[in-house]
């Protein structure tokens, strides 16, 4: 069987660049900044629900409220890092680690 190529792929690193500008530009790094906290919204919400947690459950844990903790994980609210903490060391039972990325 023959290998067929096809030249009208674009990885998504190209992808990116196209619909947001190169690494650099402010609407990439809009782009980037959103995504992350999405990642953290989706992590969370994964999180919670390995432990069989409800978002109301989660939130009584660590002194929240169920929607706030909803608009964390449907990336609809800014987090403080302060609160994040709360939320993995007392809610989930975990630990936060942080790195930065140059």
């Amino acid at each position: 069987m023959k290998k067929q190529s096809n030249k009208n792929l674009t990885s998504f690193s190209d992808h990116l660049d196209e619909q947001y500008g190169v690494k650099g530009t402010e609407t990439r790094e809009n782009y980037e900044q959103g995504f992350e906290a999405f990642k953290l919204g989706v992590l969370i919400q994964e999180l919670r629900e390995k432990q069989n947690l409800t978002q109301e459950q989660l939130a009584a844990k660590c002194g929240t409220t169920k929607s706030y903790i909803s608009r964390i994980e449907n990336n609809a609210s800014d987090i403080r890092l302060s609160t994040l903490m709360r939320i993995v060391r007392e809610g989930l039972g975990g630990h936060l680690n942080l790195t930065v990325g140059f």
